[in-house]
């Protein structure tokens, strides 16, 4: 990139953030404004900064256009648009509704692949002709005016409350990680990492996991966790003799977790508060005990490796020293005790508390683990944090508003009630079957499409099954929410293990079969929450949660064991059937 084109950016990264940041201090800002503008500001980044192509970035140029001038046309409407209840009126508002539907497909198009923009176009297909399907997955029917209009000049489809999600909690929250990332917290998760586990049998790959977890709470990308930690602890772990696909595995197993580890669990948090109408900080509090049971899962099994493979830890040269993991550790700290005391002391929202710390954050950018100040790098980082936010920004806007098709066509043609209906019958009206159903709908659409996108999809349709079967809400959506995130180190889609297995140049299989032993936790402990209610009530029942924990945990570290350890065939196998018996047999 030119330096006067890198400025341009810059620029629109600021605008971005500045304008996110403005809409959660100056108060309520109608939706029909706030949300056109979001989609706005990410149109020139899918549109054009990622174009490779001067073709690309022609087309990228003429459609991104086209779809800001309709953005702006809605917002300066607004008012006038609220009163039409979703109806287009004339030539022109059909015109403006193609062009907005158009774009916002080219734009996931752009920013993840053809597969979610492919399940859009799907969508709008059975919407436009669903009528002349025969037989109970048919429609009656909507008029082009009212349906077209109802996505896209009303809150029912790509102005809907996953886009207000997107706009007013997401992006904060992708500012922060990217004010946080721009500095020294990265260091600063990897020093306390490596203090803590540096010195442990495996401890290389035991500081994977550690600073993986810290790394992913704010990232919430497996693949952006496996690109930056792993760009330190790979190498370490090879250099120390670990088996290049264990330490691939243990990247990719690590990494993900990020996307289940509170506060941003990859913007799922958030959609799950719309989707339930459950408090943010609830959602936390659920989510918690199973991330650091996903964790120690990971943990047991690289012990387990650790026996078969005699890995050894961290030489004390390689260590931080503990002056350099007390300063470091600072840069990720405050920016947490703001966030949490805005949130738990005070009782501001999650949006208003995360840009008192995105505030913290930034103040830190001005100096370094050595506490040197240097403004040639403050300003590069200033800079690194307004491109990161800016991309990212627009990447899950891009995702969220087409998803935002697809939940508007389920909701005008009553497709998702009648999947639903298919999946109580399918099951036989049992919960077991309609879980098993529901995880391999959830790994199939994972394999296509981002962690979130495929939640929000599946729990679209089979989140009402699950709650009809007994389920409660948090329940029915953490449980779809899991099993969406599997494709992550699962064949033949695995989009983690690719990129560590690119990082250590190992064969991916080899680097997804160790995956999938090391990442047991991330296809059990779903049903664990299931069998174990308990688990995700730590706000309701804090004791009743943590024993539950400590069951789970007992029987992860068993199975973990069962299937790694070089133990005798006798021994694994009663490990193995004593840690399943553990896992689904609840406390009395």
């Amino acid at each position: 990139m030119n330096v006067p084109a890198r400025y341009i950016w810059v620029a629109l990264g600021a605008v971005s953030i500045a304008f996110h940041l403005w809409l959660i201090f100056s108060g309520l800002i109608p939706n029909l404004v706030s949300r056109p503008l979001h989609m706005a500001l990410a149109l020139p980044w899918a549109m054009l900064f990622i174009a490779r192509t001067p073709t690309q970035r022609a087309v990228g140029a003429a459609l991104g256009g086209l779809g800001m001038a309709a953005c702006l046309w809605i917002v300066w409407q607004h008012d006038a648009l609220s009163d039409q209840y979703g109806f287009l009126e004339g030539d022109f508002q059909m015109a403006v509704a193609i062009v907005l539907l158009v774009t916002v497909l080219e734009m996931a198009r752009r920013a993840i692949g053809w597969p979610l923009p492919l399940v859009a176009a799907l969508a709008l297909l059975y919407g436009l002709f669903g009528q002349h399907i025969p037989g109970e997955f048919g429609h009656p029917g909507t008029p082009l005016k009212s349906f077209l209009g109802t996505l896209t000049i009303a809150e029912g489809g790509i102005w809907g409350s996953l886009t207000g999600i997107s706009v007013s909690i997401v992006a904060i929250f992708v500012i922060f990680g990217a004010v946080l990332n721009a500095g020294e917290a990265g260091q600063g998760f990897m020093n306390v990492a490596a203090a803590v586990a540096g010195r442990l049998r495996g401890g290389a790959a035991k500081v994977s996991v550690i600073s993986s977890a810290l790394f992913g709470s704010i990232s919430g990308s497996a693949s952006a966790n496996v690109a930056s930690t792993g760009a330190i602890t790979l190498p370490a772990m090879t250099r120390l003799g670990y088996p290049r696909s264990l330490a691939g595995a243990v990247e990719a197993v690590a990494s993900s977790g990020g996307q289940i580890m509170p506060p941003l669990m990859g913007a799922g948090a958030f959609v799950m508060v719309e989707l339930t109408g459950t408090p943010y900080t609830e959602i936390m509090a659920a989510a918690l005990m199973p991330a650091l049971l996903y964790f120690a899962a990971c943990w047991f099994g690289i012990d387990a490796f650790s026996l078969r493979h005699k890995l050894s830890g961290l030489a004390p040269e390689d260590r931080p020293p503990l002056r350099a993991v007390l300063i470091t550790a600072a840069f990720f700290l405050v920016p947490f005790s703001v966030l949490l005391w805005g949130m738990f002391g005070v009782g501001f929202t999650p949006q208003y508390a995360a840009c008192l710390a995105i505030l913290a954050g930034a103040l830190l950018l001005i100096t370094d683990g050595r506490l040197t100040l240097d403004w040639a790098r403050t300003l590069g980082r200033i800079e690194a944090a307004c491109l990161a936010a800016g991309k990212q920004i627009a990447t899950i806007a891009s995702i969220i508003l087409c998803a935002s098709i697809i939940i508007g066509v389920l909701g005008i043609t009553g497709l998702g009630v009648k999947i639903t209906s298919l999946i109580l019958s399918g099951s036989g009206g049992m919960l077991w079957p309609a879980l098993l159903l529901t995880a391999v709908a959830c790994l199939v659409l994972g394999m296509e499409v981002p962690t979130t996108a495929a939640y929000v999809i599946c729990v679209s349709i089979a989140g009402p099954a699950l709650i009809e079967l007994g389920l409660s809400p948090l329940q029915a959506h953490l449980f779809v929410f899991w099993f969406a995130l599997l494709s992550t180190i699962t064949p033949p889609v695995c989009g983690a293990v690719f990129i560590a297995a690119g990082m250590v140049e190992e064969n991916w299989l080899k680097v997804a079969l160790s995956a999938m032993a090391l990442g047991i936790g991330l296809y059990l402990i779903p049903l664990g929450m299931i069998a174990n209610p308990a688990l995700i009530e730590l706000s309701d029942d804090p004791a009743g949660s943590i024993l539950a924990a400590m069951k789970l945990a007992v029987a992860l570290a068993a199975l973990s064991f069962g299937l790694i350890a070089p133990l005798a065939w006798l021994w694994r196998g009663l490990l193995v059937v004593n840690g399943a018996a553990l896992l689904f047999i609840p406390l009395p």
